[in-house]
C-alpha cells in the first residue's frame, strides 16, 4: 500500500534502485503486456445479472444469472460516491495524481522495510488494475514473483500513457476483486450495506475501503484499517462506531437484495444470459400500483384464509401488456407459482359470452324474459340441478338482468338454446385453450364456469369485448409487433353486453348499489367465484384497459366466505381508478345495426327504461309469456348414451321428459310416434344415431334434439 509513509532516506532510495537494476535482466526478458482500450475494457465488463426493462427502458426486475462471481453494471466515475473516491485513494495510492503508473517513493520504502523483515506493499492504483487486466500479472499463492513485479511495472506504465487517470480509477473501482465472490465496488457496496455505491457515506467508504488487503479478515482488523484511512482522508468519524459498523456489514456480506424485484415470473421466462436486457410493455408505476393493490386487499382477507393473488393490466388497443402480477400476498407459499397463467375454475367469469352469443343468433334480446325457477337436468352423469349464488331465485327476469346480477338458472336455460358445441367452440376461438374436451365433457356446468381458465385468458377474451368483438394476440416484449386484429364476436352484441356489464341498476338486484364494481367512469366489469369458494374473479374493461384480478390459493383450499365481490374486486377497483386517475372512460358509441328504443312490460315486471337492440329485433313492448316454451329435457341435445352390456337390455331404458309437459304434445322419434309428452316416457335405447322432435297438438315442432347410442345390438 502506498502513501503510508511521508518521507525516506535519500540512501533508502538508492538500495531501492539498486535492487530494481539487478532485475532488469528479468525485467526485459518479460513478455509484452498488451494494453487494451480503456472503451473495450468497459464494453467487455457484464454483470452477473440480467435485467428486465419496462416500456421506458427502466429496469423493472433485475434477475441474477451467473453464480461465479457477483458483478454489478458498470459504473462511470461521476456516480460514484465522492467520499469512497476519497477513502480509496487514502487507503491505496495517496499519490495517484502525481505519479505515471509507479510510485517509486512508496516502492523504496516498501524494498527497505522488507530488507528489515517488514513485509509491505507499494502496488499502485495503476499497477493493481494491469494484474486485474492481464492474469499473467495475478497474485497466485503467496505473492508475486519478482518476474511478475516487474511486469506489473512496465505494464503501469505503458497503461498511464495510453488512458486518462479517470479511466484508470474508473475501471480499477469497477473491477476490483473484495471478499467472497464480490467483484467491483458496485456489487460489494450491495452486499455489504445494501446500498448503491453512489450512496456511501464516510463510514461506508472507509470500511469498503479497509477490506481490500486482506478480504477475509476478521471485522476487528477491519475496522483498525478503516479507522487509519478516516485519519488519512480526514474523515471526522469514531473508530468504535466504525467497529460496530464492521461487525454488522460483515454478517450481512454476499446477500444484497435486488434493486429492483416487481415482476418474477416474467424474469424467469425471459432472462437467460448475463447482462441481457429484455425490454418489455410493462409500465413500472402500472406495475407498482397493481402490487400494492394486491397485497394490501390479501392483508385484508388475513383472517378468512386467503393468501394468494394474481393481476394483469393490458391496453384494449394493441394488446400490449402494462402489469403483470404472476404473484402477490405476504403470506403465500407458492411465490414460484404464476397466477396469470395457472388455469383455476372461471366461475360466472364466462357468462357475458353466452350471452352474446344468444344475442348474436337472434335468439334473445336484452329485454327477453327468462324464467329464474328451479331447474333439473338430466345429464349422462345424472341429475343436474343447478342453483343461483344466493340459493335464492328470482323468478321472471330479463336477459339484461340476468347477466348483470349474474343468475345462474336464467344462463343454463340460454345455453340450452344456444347449445353445448357453439358455445364451446366459441369460448375456444376466444382463447381458452385450457378447454381441450367437447362440450358434452363440461356439459351445462360450462355456462357457470365449471372449465379450467387462466386469467392471461380471460382478460384477452374480455379485451375483445371491449374492442368490439375484434380479437387479437396480447404481448409483453417491446420488440413483439401488434397481432392481427380478426372479428370474433358480432360487434353489436359486443356492444348491448357491454352495456349490460356497465348497467349498475341492473346489477343491484344481486349486488346492491353500493360495491367495488361501480366507478366513477364508465367501465364493463364481471365478477366470478368457482365451486367451494376456491378462486373468485374480477375482470373489466375501461375505454384504455382491461383489467383481472384473481384471488384464492395456489394449493387448492377454500376461502371463508369469499366471493369476487369481497375478493378480488376491490383491488380490481384500485387498480382502475389508478390508471384513470386523470384519464376519462367514455362509453362507445353503439356500432352499425344498434337500436334504442324506450320499453316497457306489460305486467310491469321491471321499470322502464331505454334499451338496445340488434336492427330486428327491437320491440316497444315486452309481453312475458305465461309460461315458458315447451323443450326437450332428456335426452340433452348432443348427449352419448353407452349401454353397458352387464345389464341386461330389456332393463335398460332412456327416460324422454320436455319441460313444461302439456296436454296434446308428444314424442316423434325418427318420424315414428313413442307417445305422449305429458309424462316421461321410458324407451329401450337402439343402438345409432336419432332424432327426437317434441310435437304439438297442431303438428308442430316444439324442440328437436340428436343424440347417439352406442353399445350392444
Amino acid at each position: 500500500m502506498s502513501g503510508r509513509s511521508s518521507s525516506i532516506k535519500p540512501w533508502g532510495a538508492g538500495i531501492a534502485l539498486l535492487l530494481f537494476a539487478a532485475g532488469g535482466a528479468v525485467f526485459w526478458n518479460l513478455p509484452r503486456s498488451a494494453i487494451p482500450e480503456f472503451r473495450s475494457v468497459r464494453a467487455e465488463w457484464i454483470p452477473s445479472d440480467a435485467y428486465l426493462l419496462d416500456r421506458n427502458g427502466e429496469v423493472i426486475h433485475e434477475q441474477r444469472v451467473d453464480f461465479s462471481a457477483r458483478r454489478s453494471p458498470w459504473m462511470p466515475l461521476r456516480t460514484f460516491s465522492p467520499a469512497l473516491v476519497k477513502a480509496i485513494l487514502a487507503a491505496e495510492d495517496r499519490r495517484f495524481h502525481d505519479h505515471g503508473g509507479v510510485d517509486w517513493r512508496a516502492m523504496a520504502v516498501a524494498a527497505w522495510e522488507t530488507l528489515g523483515g517488514r513485509k509491505r506493499g507499494a502496488s499502485t492504483i495503476t499497477m493493481q488494475l494491469t494484474a486485474l487486466l492481464d492474469q499473467r500479472l495475478a497474485r497466485h499463492g503467496g505473492g508475486r514473483s519478482v518476474r511478475q513485479k516487474l511486469g506489473q511495472i512496465g505494464a503501469a506504465r505503458k497503461l498511464e500513457h495510453r488512458w486518462s487517470k479517470d479511466e484508470i480509477l474508473e475501471a480499477y473501482l469497477n473491477r476490483v476483486r473484495f471478499r467472497g465472490e464480490l467483484e467491483g465496488v458496485p456489487a460489494t457496496a450491495l452486499g455489504l450495506f445494501g446500498k448503491e455505491a453512489s450512496g456511501l457515506d464516510e463510514a461506508e467508504s472507509v470500511l469498503l475501503a479497509a477490506i481490500l488487503p486482506s478480504p477475509n479478515v476478521g471485522a476487528a482488523r477491519i475496522a483498525r484499517r478503516a479507522c487509519a484511512i478516516a485519519k488519512a482522508a480526514a474523515f471526522p468519524l469514531d473508530c468504535g462506531d466504525l467497529e460496530r459498523r464492521a461487525e454488522m456489514a460483515l454478517s450481512h456480506v454476499e446477500r444484497p437484495p435486488p434493486p429492483i424485484a416487481l415482476a418474477p415470473h416474467l424474469a424467469r421466462q425471459s432472462l437467460k444470459k448475463r447482462g441481457e436486457k429484455v425490454r418489455t410493455t410493462l409500465s413500472t408505476p402500472i406495475q407498482r400500483r397493481a402490487i400494492q393493490a394486491l397485497e394490501q386487499q390479501l392483508r385484508g382477507l388475513k383472517g378468512r384464509n386467503v393468501r394468494d393473488g394474481a393481476a394483469l393490466v393490458v391496453d384494449n388497443h394493441g394488446g400490449e401488456v402494462l402489469a403483470y402480477v404472476g404473484s402477490a400476498g405476504p403470506d403465500s407459499r407458492a411465490r414460484q407459482v404464476d397466477g396469470v397463467r395457472a388455469r383455476r375454475q372461471a366461475g360466472s367469469t364466462l357468462k357475458p359470452f353466452l350471452y352474446a352469443l344468444a344475442l348474436e343468433k337472434r335468439y334473445l334480446t336484452a329485454a327477453s324474459i327468462l324464467d329464474d325457477s328451479p331447474l333439473d337436468l338430466e345429464t349422462r352423469t345424472g341429475l343436474y340441478v343447478p342453483q343461483n349464488y344466493d340459493r335464492d331465485f328470482k323468478g321472471r327476469v330479463s336477459v339484461r338482468t340476468a347477466l348483470a346480477a349474474s343468475l345462474n338458472i336464467p344462463a343454463i336455460r340460454t345455453l340450452i338454446l344456444v347449445g353445448l358445441e357453439p358455445f364451446h367452440e366459441r369460448l375456444w376461438n376466444l382463447g381458452y385453450r385450457g378447454l381441450t374436451q367437447d362440450g358434452e365433457y363440461y356439459g351445462y356446468s360450462l355456462a357457470l364456469g365449471s372449465g379450467e381458465v387462466s386469467l392471461w385468458e380471460q382478460v384477452n377474451a374480455f379485451r375483445t369485448l371491449a374492442n368490439g368483438g375484434l380479437t387479437s394476440p396480447l404481448h409483453w416484449l417491446a420488440d413483439d409487433a401488434p397481432g392481427e386484429r380478426r372479428p370474433l364476436i358480432d360487434p353489436r352484441a359486443a356492444y348491448i353486453v357491454g352495456s349490460i356489464l356497465s348497467d349498475r341498476s341492473s346489477r343491484a338486484l344481486s349486488f346492491g348499489l353500493d360495491n367495488p364494481l361501480t366507478t366513477r367512469y364508465w367501465s364493463a366489469v364481471k365478477t366470478g367465484t368457482s365451486k367451494n369458494m376456491r378462486d373468485n374473479w374480477c375482470i373489466g374493461y375501461s375505454e384504455h384497459y382491461t383489467v383481472g384480478v384473481w384471488v384464492g390459493n395456489f394449493e387448492g383450499d377454500a376461502m371463508h366466505e369469499v366471493s369476487g365481490v369481497t375478493g378480488a374486486a376491490p383491488a380490481w377497483l384500485e387498480i382502475m381508478n389508478g390508471l384513470h386517475a386523470d384519464l376519462p372512460s367514455r362509453p362507445p358509441a353503439p356500432p352499425e345495426g344498434v337500436i334504442g328504443r324506450r320499453i316497457r312490460y306489460a305486467d310491469a315486471l321491471e321499470p322502464e327504461r331505454e334499451e338496445w337492440f340488434v336492427a330486428g329485433t327491437e320491440l316497444a313492448e315486452v309481453t312475458a309469456p305465461e309460461a315458458p316454451t315447451p323443450r326437450i329435457e332428456t335426452p340433452a341435445d348432443g348427449m352419448i348414451i353407452a349401454l353397458d352390456p352387464d345389464i341386461p337390455a330389456r332393463n335398460q331404458k332412456l327416460i324422454l321428459r320436455a319441460r313444461p309437459a302439456r296436454a296434446g304434445m308428444s314424442f316423434l322419434l325418427d318420424g315414428r310416434p313413442v307417445g305422449p309428452a305429458e309424462t316421461p316416457v321410458k324407451w329401450p335405447p337402439e343402438p345409432g344415431g336419432h332424432v327426437l322432435k317434441l310435437m304439438d297438438d297442431r303438428g308442430r315442432t316444439l324442440d328437436l334434439v340428436k343424440f347417439q347410442v352406442r353399445g350392444m345390438r
